[in-house]
């Protein structure tokens, strides 16, 4: 058949700056001469790539390039159009602007634009006669668009002072508590000339529905169609046909579209599916769709995605407890071991596919099986849903509303609607997306952040919550459950029941780290907590590559450091975090690790509390995987992809089985967690031992813990009961799996400041470093990037009791200077934070 449609990408622009500030240096090339660069791209990419201005994210250049904010500017390319025959439709597509923007082409304005979330399409046959045009996008400043709004309709609260709620832009394009204020223009997705004829496939949406034994599946793919309008080209029949092949085998099925029509339905009936199944659960086996649009032999179109066939609901059905909140996947209850994500590049358009397969790698490398796509970003782009298809990892999508009050006022209504409708046709094939979330922290900030005064009865999104996004998701996306918002109490208003109770739906837990200890994660049991978290610095080769201080010394007061700590009184939170349980030294460097340690340590403890309540609690979602630029912040993985201790400690927590010490009801418990589909049998065996490992008491039980199960096994008094807290710890092994538990905390413990004998030998392109421990050693980690940058090592955040030992495995590292790795500002401990606390020197 032959293949009418062509599709164009326009990359080569010139930048201009047309109004607002411009450095000196950058008056010719942006006022006269323009600045070459490449779309999809922005104002600074495009800078960046022309060596104009330094990198936004190193030092304080975030401050120097605040010009760039209020500045407008114009993107523009010459477009010469062949003419078009009788029944050949010319559009112009553009797939992503950012954001405030008027198109023209030549002398005509072909729209404009105020929503970086959604496409433009314009048809352009008109103008299509071979004259060379100039194409047009002038960018206005984001900032004094969304401030013009707010003065004309109203302003309505947000967490931060910025316009965020005003402009459909990416909310954290304007900073955030871990993000840079850099306020992007551009075009940040392709822009495109498509000529087509007849008709084209506007829509294609696939809803798979699953039997509940399995035996067979039906994929009903809802074909939407757009006719040229010229000619006579409306008033033919076409034909829609859909395949589906791969392991399931391949099923057709075709369909007429009369005159005229443009809608069309076709049913792929599957028996003996072969099923998509997230990680640790099965295969993710994906199946391809092709849709093909034909006029007789002529083939106008044609739509190819792969689906995955499978099942997915949530189980809020109320019980004794309250109101859970369980994905349920082919009929199988899942705990949610979840990341939440952010852009992985504040600079969008230099997001690549591989980075986002190594970023999800390393989500699956932690042990998670969901990421939760958060509502101050973006639609994750089919690149991340592909990888997340492919690896089966789950995917929650928000939609874009974060921690602000939004208007209901046209046009706002029309964009949201728009921007959804697009959305969630686009990503609906992506078996990984299991759920539509209304956004994030607006139900909880409308009733705890005195908004309502604020307010005083303006509309501030609820109608979007309740009523706009479910009736989207019904219409187009009917077989994926939807929730409100996130914290979100089922079933309620939030004035009915609040929007944050942890007995009902997702819980947020911010009490930790801004106002209490971590230990307070303990005090609550929440059905399904999607945030929680505590910061923690990047790792020192991010540090020294992009937040030295200009004078080379570090401190927790200097100006770059502070620019990259964007958390209210975010030094004096991590410092009391970490004083209850490793005391605050003073020198940067151990401090810093400390906090690093500490940050690992607090989330570690929310999650073996979390894992230990199953079904009770059905998921875990931490704030946060990953960074957007070099900054301290929550996350696991740095901004230049390094992994950070909370990684090891995810890893740890999160894995197939785990042990844990936990006090019910008074007394100390062992909690054993089998996330297998295989029975954990074996033995329990505890020791309380001193510091320098003399057996106190010790005791043995044989345990069978169902698969996908938690068994809580009650500890005898002889282990649970110290003589001397400070110098005796509690060891609990089963299998492969340890859990040492001391019985005070280490600022309080009778520490050896130096309890590790250390020695390192090449294996292939490994360097082994092996630390065997002379008393309690608490926290092992080797911060390999200290002396390599590029190096990775295998394990991390270990705790050895006296008389074990640990083998830690480096890659990338060179051989010949294999000893560094044994340096003590790589290998670290928290006895030596303890011992720097207390002004102990430590020697090893």
């Amino acid at each position: 058949m032959i293949d009418t449609l062509a599709r164009t990408d326009l990359t080569g622009w010139t930048l201009r700056a047309t109004r607002g500030p411009v450095p000196d240096a950058l008056t010719a090339p942006l006022l006269t001469d323009g600045v070459p660069g490449t779309v999809p791209g922005t104002s600074h990419t495009i800078l960046l790539d022309a060596g104009l201005i330094e990198d936004p994210y190193l030092g304080a250049a975030e401050e120097r390039l605040a010009w760039m904010r209020h500045t407008a500017w114009r993107l523009s390319t010459p477009l010469t159009l062949a003419p078009a025959d009788d029944e050949e439709r010319i559009d112009l597509l553009f797939e992503g602007v950012d954001t405030v923007a008027e198109i023209r082409l030549g002398d005509l304005v072909l729209g404009r634009t105020a929503n970086m979330h959604r496409s433009h399409r314009y048809d352009v046959r008109a103008l299509a006669d071979g004259v060379e045009r100039e194409l047009t996008v002038d960018l206005e400043p984001a900032r004094a668009a969304g401030e013009a709004e707010a003065a004309r309709i109203g302003a309505r609260p947000a967490a931060y002072p910025n316009p965020i709620n005003m402009v459909r832009k990416m909310a954290c394009s304007f900073g955030w508590d871990w993000g840079p204020d850099l306020e992007t223009a551009g075009l940040w997705k392709p822009v495109r000339v498509e000529r087509w004829r007849t008709a084209r496939l506007e829509r294609v949406r696939p809803v798979v529905t699953v039997a509940d034994d399995h035996r067979w599946a039906t994929v009903v793919v809802h074909v939407d169609v757009e006719r040229s309008g010229l000619a006579s080209a409306d008033d033919r029949p076409l034909a829609v046909s859909a395949v589906l092949d791969g392991a399931s085998g391949t099923v057709r099925a075709t369909a007429t579209l009369a005159p005229h029509a443009v809608t069309a339905t076709l049913t792929l009936e599957v028996t003996d599916p072969v099923l998509w199944w997230p990680v640790g659960y099965g295969e993710p086996t994906l199946h391809g769709v092709e849709v093909v649009l034909a006029d007789g032999e002529v083939t106008l179109d044609r739509w190819e995605h792969r689906i995955g066939l499978r099942s997915v609901v949530v189980d809020t059905t109320p019980d004794e407890h309250g109101t859970p909140f369980t994905f349920v996947i082919n009929g199988r209850p899942v705990f949610a071991k979840g990341a939440n994500w952010i852009p992985d590049d504040h600079l969008l358009t230099r997001i690549t596919r591989d980075r986002l397969a190594r970023r999800v790698d390393q989500a699956l490398g932690a042990n998670l099986n969901l990421l939760r796509v958060w509502g101050g970003g973006i639609y994750e782009s089919d690149d991340f849903y592909d990888v997340c298809d492919e690896r089966g990892v789950l995917v929650w999508q928000d939609f874009l509303l974060a921690c602000a009050a939004y208007p209901e006022e046209e046009p706002h209504r029309s964009e949201f609607e728009a921007e959804a409708r697009e959305n969630v046709v686009r990503l609906m094939p992506h078996p990984s997306l299991v759920l539509w979330n209304g956004g994030n922290e607006n139900l909880w900030g409308f009733m705890d952040w005195r908004w309502q005064e604020e307010l005083d009865g303006a509309t501030w999104g609820w109608g979007y919550y309740s009523e706009l996004f479910p009736a989207v998701v019904h219409d187009l996306d009917p077989s994926r459950p939807y929730a409100a918002g996130s914290p979100y109490s089922p079933g309620a208003a939030p004035w009915e029941r609040h929007p944050n109770d942890p007995d009902h739906g997702t819980h947020h837990e911010w009490e930790v780290w801004n106002r209490v200890d971590y230990t307070a994660y303990r005090a609550d049991v929440p059905r399904f907590c999607s945030e929680f978290g505590f910061q923690g610095p990047p790792t020192w080769a991010t540090l020294e590559r992009a937040v030295r201080p200009a004078d080379g010394a570090w401190r927790q007061d200097d100006p770059v450091w502070l620019l990259h700590q964007k958390a209210d009184e975010g030094n004096a939170k991590l410092s009391s975090g970490m004083a209850p349980h490793l005391g605050v030294p003073e020198e940067f460097d151990t401090w810093a690790w400390a906090a690093q340690l500490n940050q690992a340590r607090a989330v570690q403890y929310a999650v073996d509390h979390y894992r230990s309540w199953w079904p009770r609690t059905a998921g875990a979602i931490v704030w946060q995987l990953n960074d957007c630029w070099p900054v301290t912040s929550w996350s696991a993985v740095d901004g230049d992809e390094r992994l950070k201790p909370l990684w090891f400690a995810l890893r740890h927590s999160f894995a197939d089985r785990v042990v844990s010490v936990h006090e019910r009801d008074g007394r100390l418990v062992a909690a054993l967690v089998n996330d297998t589909d295989a029975a954990w049998t074996g033995t329990l065996e505890g020791s309380r031992t001193t510091l320098a490992g003399s057996r106190l008491a010790s005791a043995a039980v044989t345990v069978d813990v169902a698969p996908r199960s938690v068994t809580i096994v009650p500890l005898g008094a002889d282990l649970a009961s110290p003589s001397d807290a400070a110098r005796e710890v509690l060891v609990l092994e089963c299998g492969d799996e340890r859990v040492v538990h001391p019985f005070a905390e280490d600022v309080d413990l009778d520490l050896d400041p130096a309890p590790l004998v250390a020695s390192v030998r090449t294996v292939g392109d490994v360097l082994e470093v092996t630390v065997a421990a002379t008393s309690l050693a608490r926290g092992v980690t080797l911060l390999v990037d200290r002396v390599f940058p590029d190096a990775v090592v295998d394990d991390g955040v270990v705790d050895l009791p006296a008389g074990t030992r640990h083998t830690f495995r480096v890659r990338g590292a060179e051989p010949g200077r294999a000893a560094e790795l044994l340096d003590p500002g790589v290998l670290r401990t928290a006895n030596e934070v303890v011992a720097a606390h207390r002004g102990v020197a430590r020697v090893r």
